[in-house]
């Protein structure tokens, strides 16, 4: 491998900056276009910054590029969702039985400003700021741009084009209308948007809630979120229906209107968000969608990674651990195919395309789960009994949310084949009345029927989806 391809990556996001940093590692001539301004010195966030979750995956690509240790001084641990009824009261459900295992609550502005400083310690790395990508010309492997700032366009011919530029992402774009190639693509929407808010910290600088949870005031149709932030205050997210519902952003027109669905919905979060009516005016509604597309590369020369290939919504905390994920696999292949691009996209897309779409089903599968069933109690019964297997035989059983979270030796299409099976089997035995929460769950011997019982109902379970053609 000599190393000296000129390489462009159009997006200077979570996933550009991370891919950035790591071919930068490898000796490869790196050159950044991004449309926004410099995050790191201007505030871009505008209302739609999403707090991330950060996990065992993301956590792995950032060791592989040597700054996992910086990453975690940005990162608040929560050990599990903290669940707010309509009155006020709370309950715990922890997320693994397992000691140690938490998800990340981390600033995403924060996270990708440390990616693109430590990539910009290397000499062979330029980064430019305020070029929006407006096209590809798959032909000559040039990539078109306008300065916004300028106004003016230009283009920047490469030997290796990545595209990591989001959801909206130019050069898959220019994929399906440049029509080189067959290209299947699909985006799917949720008719449910959402709007950032925020609880502040206390005038000492403190966390008005536990910081130690993911908070979710769940209502069934719609619900309430929200994560802690470093300065004691927390990011809160509203998910709620465009226009359809009893309650929508449509309607919810007035600070009168905003008010009596706060009162009469999430009376104690209302307390804490004192500019609700401002911060409804001020921050946009934005939309959720799935995007799923193949093939990601064109002929070794370009590819197409995180959101761009595979956007998902939200709700299971991995869109930035799989788009960091696809860093480490796609690292991975580099070394193995030493500078065949050709063969290193085909058998990247390869490792990554079924578990990118097991992601994208999962994500939005985890809405409905949030919104609708942790406060279900035969969900609750499943989740007592799965953190007593976990915490008693910790390398035996793992949830099907454990398995996404927190193994990332397990790729997301088993964790989501295995753990659906897994949840069924379960449900199955609390409705038939084999197992019950009633039962002793500190007695090992209990838990460990138990186990085997779960281990015996889901085989049988994947057996008949392989018969059926559906695993």
């Amino acid at each position: 491998m000599t190393n000296k391809e000129n390489i462009l990556i159009i997006g200077a996001g979570l996933c550009g900056s991370l891919l950035a940093l790591r071919l930068v590692q490898r000796g490869y001539h790196v050159s950044v276009y991004e449309s926004r301004p410099d995050l790191r010195t201007t505030d871009i966030s505008a209302g739609k910054s999403i707090n991330l979750a950060l996990s065992d995956r993301g956590f792995k690509a950032l060791r592989l590029a040597g700054v996992e240790e910086k990453a975690r001084q940005l990162c608040i641990p929560m050990k599990g969702r903290l669940i707010h009824d309509l009155e006020g009261k709370t309950f715990a459900s922890n997320y693994s039985g397992r000691e140690g295992e938490n998800i990340n609550s981390i600033s995403r502005g924060d996270l990708n400003g440390l990616l693109l400083t430590e990539a910009d310690l290397f000499d062979n790395l330029t980064i430019h700021f305020n070029n929006e990508c407006t096209h590809v010309d798959l032909d000559t492997n040039t990539a078109q741009f306008i300065n916004h700032e300028s106004k003016k366009e230009f283009k920047v011919k490469a030997d290796i084009i990545f595209g990591t530029d989001g959801a909206g992402s130019a050069l898959r774009k220019s994929y399906y209308l440049e029509r080189k190639f067959l290209f299947s693509y699909s985006q799917n929407f949720l008719t449910h948007g959402y709007k950032e808010l925020e609880i502040p910290a206390s005038t000492e600088g403190n966390h008005l809630i536990s910081k130690d949870y993911l908070h979710i005031w769940p209502r069934g149709n719609y619900m309430l979120i929200a994560l802690a932030n470093l300065d004691g205050s927390f990011t809160v997210t509203l998910f709620l229906g465009h226009e359809e519902g009893d309650y929508n952003f449509k309607d919810l027109s007035s600070e009168e209107k905003i008010n009596v669905f706060f009162k009469k919905q999430f009376p104690d979060a209302l307390t804490l968000i004192p500019n609700i009516a401002d911060e409804f005016a001020k921050n946009p509604t934005g939309a959720l969608g799935t995007v799923k597309c193949s093939p990601w590369h064109y002929k070794g020369r370009t590819l197409i990674m995180g959101d761009a290939a595979h956007a998902v919504v939200p709700f299971y905390g991995q869109g930035m651990n799989a788009s960091f994920e696809d860093v480490t696999v796609l690292d991975s292949m580099i070394e193995e195919y030493q500078g065949d691009w050709e063969t290193t996209f085909k058998m990247y897309q390869k490792a990554r395309k079924a578990n990118a779409d097991a992601i994208g089903d999962l994500a939005e599968e985890n809405y409905y789960e949030m919104r609708d069933h942790v406060s279900n109690p035969i969900f609750k019964e499943k989740r007592k009994i799965e953190m007593a297997l976990e915490q008693n035989f910790p390398k035996q059983y793992f949830s099907k949310y454990s398995m996404v979270t927190f193994n990332e030796n397990i790729g997301y299409h088993e964790a989501m084949t295995k753990g659906r099976a897994q949840d069924k089997a379960i449900l199955n035995m609390l409705a038939d009345g084999e197992v019950s929460t009633k039962l002793d769950l500190t007695d090992k011997q209990v838990l460990k029927t138990i186990l085997e019982k779960v281990k015996e109902t889901t085989e049988a379970i994947l057996e008949d989806d392989r018969i059926a053609g559906l695993k």
